[in-house]
């Protein structure tokens, strides 16, 4: 007798390129935006914004899942740290586009998609596996954890 092994098909989420490059890691998903000016520990990469979601979580190493930014375009400055700090996000994946998210991400030089076909924020939680294709604009969920 054999055993069967139940494998489920990844989901696969087609939208805009932000950045481009390919990068995979768990997924950090928040329903709140991060505000770029005293939002983040740009040495760490810890959410340190009061009453955030995610206060005390480090987004390095993480493919952040977010709706976008928020404040002002202390963005760059805190991204650019953080990139050189060794503490950005492996990627990142937003719903709403502005100058200071598209900036962020520029900043960082990590792979992002936005104005995807599905919600992300609906589709992914924190620890599903994650690839962010910035190349072709996908992004590729796998449930619960690394396929």
């Amino acid at each position: 007798m054999s055993a069967v092994i139940d494998e489920v098909e990844p989901i696969v989420l087609t939208g805009r390129r932000v950045v481009e490059g390919v990068a995979e890691g768990e997924a950090l998903v928040t329903q709140e935006t991060i505000s770029g000016w005293g939002g983040v520990h740009a040495m760490t990469g810890t959410v340190i914004e009061s009453r955030h979601e995610l206060k005390g979580v480090s987004f390095a190493g993480k493919v952040l899942v977010f709706p976008g930014a928020k404040g002002s375009s202390g963005w760059s400055g805190v991204f650019h740290t953080a990139r050189l700090a060794g503490t950005a996000p492996l990627a990142m994946v937003f719903t709403t586009m502005t100058t200071k998210v598209a900036l962020g991400c520029v900043v960082m030089r990590v792979p992002s998609v936005t104005d995807l076909d599905g919600d992300p924020l609906a589709l992914i939680a924190t620890g599903d596996w994650v690839r962010v294709d910035g190349d072709a604009g996908t992004v590729t969920i796998w449930k619960g954890g690394r396929p």
